[in-house]
């Protein structure tokens, strides 16, 4: 039997390949949540239905392309997958793991060097979760790190640099921050918003307008205007790149209703870009903390990021919009279905609840909805 890794559907992705996959997870899970690809097609019949054979969808399947089967962990696929070659199907391969690893993959791309600097992006494939390692001299900086902290660590060491501090934007509610975690294992200081109101001890960003290491110096932006949450924030780096976090991204704007507090955060969202953003120039490069569509956010250079001239002339919500327009159409958006767990993912972040590795997992399964796409 065939297998492919994440990593192998990852450039098949990348590359905008054509593939088949066929999906045999329950259908509320598909329609949730699946593999995206520009050039994939989709077949799901839930497992439980192919128990007796595939006699019933083999007239759906393609024999003139790559079959990709997948399910949530890997086992019922290599079943699937066997009784298609039984049938007669060449090319068809088990996804490695399934679901569950390719909501954990991890792809390293370049986004940017000069003589000072060398910027990584870490694109979570499966989750819309970007997370960065900004390199200068002998020393790394981390921006939003995932809890796999092996991948920063790996990198890191092949650079041969220490890794010496550890930033988070914001108090992540889809996805468990490696942040913590990677300072122990490193000794690096772990910077936050205090009014987070994370229980465990870290830097507070209120007290560090700017942190400075070799040829680096970090602004950290917006901390009294939040947008995405109370103490949300951005990092201005060298005056080339912005690490906008969940406040700006690619194509929309952070939503400010998860706190409860739409119309009140969507002013402050309001007044960190008007007054904050609108001042930095055109060609600074925005880098976010997600993406919602990769087809559609990762530009030719590889990465996921944008200048914010093009952001700017895109986003009708960044221009020459007055407030009380602007909190309307945030306020009208902010009803979008909110990240599955996202209670307890803060209290994980915050310190205030420890769970193991396996219940880790499950939580941050599903999609990234920390965007509001709806304001192009």
């Amino acid at each position: 039997m065939k297998e492919m890794t994440v990593q192998q559907l990852t450039s098949k992705v990348l590359n905008k390949e054509s593939v088949f996959i066929f999906d045999v997870r329950n259908e509320s899970d598909f329609n949730d949540w699946k593999i995206e690809g520009e050039n994939f097609q989709y077949l799901n019949v839930p497992y439980f239905e192919l128990l007796d054979g595939v006699d019933a969808v083999k007239d759906r399947l393609p024999h003139d392309k790559e079959i990709v089967v997948v399910c949530a962990k890997g086992g019922s696929s290599a079943f699937v997958a066997e009784q298609l070659e039984e049938a007669g199907f060449d090319n068809v391969y088990t996804l490695v793991d399934g679901m569950k690893a390719w909501s954990e993959h991890l792809h390293k791309a370049k986004v940017y060097e000069d003589d000072n600097v060398k910027v990584y992006q870490f694109i979570r494939v499966g989750k819309g979760c970007l997370s960065y390692m900004v390199i200068s001299g002998e020393e790394a900086l981390i921006v939003d790190p995932s809890r796999f902290i092996d991948v920063y660590e790996s990198v890191a060491k092949e650079e041969g640099v220490r890794i010496t501090h550890i930033v988070d934007s914001h108090l992540h509610a889809d996805h468990i921050s490696g942040g913590r975690t990677l300072a122990e294992r490193t000794g690096a200081k772990y910077y936050l918003m205090k009014s987070e109101g994370a229980v465990f001890s870290f830097e507070p960003l209120e007290a560090h307008d700017k942190i400075e290491f070799a040829q680096v110096q970090l602004e950290v932006l917006a901390v009294k205007t939040p947008g995405h949450t109370p103490g949300s924030v951005s990092f201005f780096v060298n005056q080339k790149l912005l690490f906008s976090g969940d406040t700006i991204f690619v194509g929309g704007l952070g939503r400010p209703d998860l706190g409860g507090k739409a119309a009140e955060w969507a002013a402050d969202l309001y007044d960190t870009v008007y007054e904050k953003v609108a001042a930095i120039a055109d060609d600074v490069i925005v880098l976010p903390g997600h993406y919602a569509n990769l087809d559609e956010e990762m530009n030719d250079a590889g990465y996921i990021g944008d200048t914010l001239g093009n952001i700017r002339s895109r986003n009708d919500m960044m221009q020459n919009k007055q407030k009380e327009e602007f909190i309307d159409i945030v306020v009208q958006n902010a009803n979008t279905e909110t990240p599955p767990n996202f209670e307890d993912i803060v209290a994980i972040n915050r310190g205030q609840k420890v769970v193991d590795a396996e219940q880790q997992q499950e939580l941050e399964i599903g999609p990234n909805r920390c965007a509001l796409h709806h304001t192009h």
